[in-house]
């Protein structure tokens, strides 16, 4: 058994980035793909080949299938990776890979198909004995569909895509008048979105926790999780801050033994393979809901890598190549505390992308400090992609120091030319609810005084 030659990384940014320097140190030589705005690109400079796919437009070059398969031909990769977002949970795109005899470097097919049908997934997990959140027992078709099944449920509800995520085509709907709008408004999101419009019901969970668990499982059916991630602390249902353990985990620890249970549970009951995580809220109550799962690597992956000690990317590619989980459940320690904070060029106040060219630049170090960006003294951040321009990871010997730790980067991270969620961020790790760790889906609402409802119509 070998490991792949070659590499074609199908992404850009700091993800890109991430995976090349992963594929460098296990010894396998690198391709970059890149639109015509970002020939000069960190990923770019980094690989060992590079080659153009198209114009700015994603759909036209990070989207383009048709031309990331060219790509690999051309340059004998025999391995795709895609990172997150894009294509990376586009199982056409895996299909495509399998089809043209490249490996791709994550779960099967049929793994990302189920994961991307959130209305079946729930089915699945319902059937296999992991509580999901009461809602319908399959897609509503029709606003009358939807209204009976509110009725059963009871109000407060929340409709949402059946291949979506993100906040797309996500309505909250308190009152009976209120759904008829909504539901339609969602359909039309979800259609432009991801080019199926239909949808499904949960009951609404307002001062919830969003917990996940990361997987990993590899081909020959051995399943482990390392922890959980708390990613209550977000807008628009996008993550903002993500840390690990989750502070429920301090005090509820039997809470979070059972997340960890339900998340392998969750894997083994749809023979998960590769990195993947399987994603919960836990109610006031502290009763545990299944709501998805994603099938690739997330944005936070390095807090976990932070409190493991477990390179997750490298531990990626090694299972596609067809390897064997190195690691047990019981040899897996969790160390320390780790937090992240996602550095968007943006608006601090308004989450408006404010793209442009970084005139200054001076990234925070010291003890316990990561910075995963792929910007430099210089770089045009494009309008044209996600406004994600820097991950900030910090760990500590508990959550006391990982806060004062991220305080202290936080002020060293100095960018001009171009406005970004620092200021946010410095808000949160002052604000004394989330200094004591008591906090939930609602709190940027404090720290910005934006209403969850609002949020989740703009979305």
């Amino acid at each position: 058994m070998k490991l792949f030659k070659k590499v074609l990384i199908a992404n850009r940014g700091e993800i890109a980035v991430r995976i090349i320097r992963a594929c460098k140190e296990l010894g396998i030589k690198t391709v970059a793909v890149y639109s015509d705005v970002e020939k000069d690109s960190l990923h770019v400079r980094l690989a060992d080949e590079s080659v153009c796919i198209g114009p700015a437009n994603a759909s036209q070059s990070y989207l383009n299938i048709p031309a990331i398969l060219s790509a690999a031909e051309i340059t004998d990769s025999d391995a795709i990776h895609p990172g997150y977002g894009f294509l990376s949970e586009n199982y056409h795109f895996a299909e495509a890979c399998v089809t043209s005899g490249i490996t791709f470097i994550g779960p099967t097919p049929e793994n990302i198909k189920l994961g991307g049908d959130k209305a079946k997934a729930r089915q699945i997990m319902k059937r296999k004995g992991v509580p999901v959140v009461p809602g319908s027992d399959g897609p509503v078709t029709t606003d009358e569909l939807a209204m009976k099944a509110a009725k059963k449920i009871g109000l407060p509800i929340i409709l949402k895509a059946s291949a979506g995520g993100g906040g797309h085509g996500m309505r909250v709907v308190k009152e009976e008048k209120e759904l008829e709008q909504a539901f339609y408004m969602a359909q039309r999101e979800a259609l432009t979105a991801f080019g199926n419009n239909e949808l499904y019901i949960e009951k609404y969970v307002p001062d919830m926790r969003h917990i996940e668990v990361q997987i990993m499982a590899d081909s020959k059916g051995n399943v482990i999780h390392l922890g959980e991630r708390d990613c209550s602390i977000q807008r628009r249902h996008q993550k903002l801050i993500e840390e690990t353990p989750s502070p429920i985990s301090l005090t509820e620890k039997k809470i979070m033994k059972r997340i960890w249970e339900l998340g392998v549970k969750a894997a083994r009951a749809i023979r998960y393979g590769n990195v993947g995580t399987i994603e919960f809220i836990v109610d006031p109550e502290g009763n545990i809901y299944f709501i998805e799962m994603n099938t690739r690597v997330q944005v936070e992956h390095p807090v976990t890598e932070a409190v493991t000690g477990i390179d997750i990317i490298k531990e990626q590619i090694k299972i596609s190549a067809g390897f064997p989980l190195e690691f047990k459940q019981s040899q897996i320690r969790l160390s320390g505390h780790a937090i992240e904070c996602r550095i968007n060029a943006e608006d601090p106040e308004r989450f408006i992308p404010s793209p442009g060219k970084i005139t200054f630049l001076s990234l925070p170090g010291g003890p316990g400090v990561r910075v995963d960006t792929a910007i430099f003294n210089g770089y045009v951040i494009p309008s044209h992609y996600d406004s994600l321009i820097a991950k900030l990871i910090v760990h500590g010997k508990d959550r006391a120091e990982a806060i004062a730790r991220m305080r202290r980067a936080l002020d060293e991270f100095m960018i001009d030319g171009v406005k970004t969620t620092i200021p946010f961020h410095k808000k949160v790790f002052n604000h004394p609810d989330f200094i004591k760790g008591e906090f939930n889906t609602k709190f940027v609402e404090k720290v910005n005084g934006l209403g969850q409802e609002a949020v989740i119509r703009e979305s």
